[in-house]
């Protein structure tokens, strides 16, 4: 049974830093396309940051420059280290994995079929 569990929310300040992780069981993360993607109350998912299969990234347009997704394949963890929060950045965080797009699902997110439980940050300025 595949599983991903997040971690790393919290409540910081405006122009603070977080990192989350993300940690499989079950499931491999290496070779994989794998992202994180945010939800903002009443509003829709988006997309956020990605990792394919070959190690390339890539990150919605507005957040370039202030978040860095990676991987640790020998703890089959994913991780997204934000800095300079803003308020604009409170969501719920979730990582996922495309098992059915081999190289890369971009950052549409219809194409991550395994998703974890997601975890709060809340920035508060």
């Amino acid at each position: 049974q595949v599983q991903l569990v997040e971690s790393g929310g919290g409540s910081v300040q405006a122009g603070g830093s977080l990192r989350l992780s993300c940690t499989a069981s079950g499931y491999s993360l290496s070779y994989r396309c794998v992202g994180w993607i945010r939800q903002v109350p009443g509003k829709g998912r988006e997309g956020v940051a990605l990792i394919d299969r070959y190690g390339l990234t890539s990150y919605v347009e507005s957040l370039k420059g202030r978040f860095t997704i990676s991987q640790d394949d020998a703890k089959n963890t994913l991780y997204l280290q934000m800095n300079d929060l803003t308020p604009e950045d409170t969501a719920m965080y979730y990582c996922a994995v495309s098992t059915r797009f081999p190289v890369t699902a971009g950052l549409n997110l219809a194409r991550y079929n395994v998703w974890g439980q997601g975890t709060q940050v809340t920035v508060s300025s």
